[in-house]
């Protein structure tokens, strides 16, 4: 099930997506029924777009935004559209457990584990340490964690063809035994090294 906005928004994407920008995906197979966290690169505001699309109107995408965006005149549409608020660099709880919840009820949430979108791209080696929100959510609400990677949104402008790709699951099974922290440090590594091969093959 969609909410009304979500529907909306999707209905309105698909001739731009399709007759646009040539929409190219791979790996919709490795989408489990269930919930799961969908984790990506992130390298432009609009990622959250063509990374959701190929789901709907099946499946909808729950993402965390920052809590600036969560105004007045913004909060009620993106929370129409499945968003909810995080405050980044808090260590926010309460987000966190909102993920793990929505996971539980068997719905998507998706992630960005480089936190803010990057100017060039995925980049081959993390100068700063991606955030390891994305898997401890998955760890915890003991559901699939799934690598995906975008390119193309970052030049929207020059139209061109927008590429989502969707990995197999990230291997956790082994990490049961683990402290929750070196466990999520662990998945967050594997998670990110999926992400980049993804990447790659676009």
């Amino acid at each position: 099930m969609v909410t009304p906005v979500y529907a909306v928004v999707g209905a309105l994407s698909w001739p731009l997506m399709h007759g646009v920008f040539r929409l190219q995906v791979r790996g919709l197979e490795n989408i489990p029924e269930g919930g799961a966290v969908l984790a990506a690169n992130h390298i432009s505001n609009l990622d959250p777009w063509p990374l959701a699309f190929p789901l709907w109107p099946r499946r909808q995408l729950h993402f965390m935004g920052k809590a600036e965006l969560f105004n007045p005149v913004l909060g009620p549409v993106l929370r129409g559209a499945g968003a909810f608020p995080v405050r980044r660099g808090e260590g926010d709880v309460e987000a966190i457990e909102t993920g793990v919840r929505l996971c539980r009820e068997g719905k998507l949430v998706a992630m960005f584990p480089e936190g803010t979108r990057q100017q060039k791209g995925l980049r081959k080696k993390f100068a700063a340490r991606p955030r390891g929100g994305s898997a401890r959510i998955a760890l915890a609400a003991e559901v699939p964690l799934v690598p995906a990677a975008i390119k193309g949104t970052d030049q929207l402008l020059r139209l061109p063809r927008l590429q989502i790709s969707y990995g197999k699951p990230v291997p956790v099974d082994d990490l049961a035994g683990l402290p929750p922290r070196d466990a999520a440090e662990t998945a967050t590594q594997r998670l990110m090294t999926a992400i980049q091969a993804l990447h790659e093959e676009l």
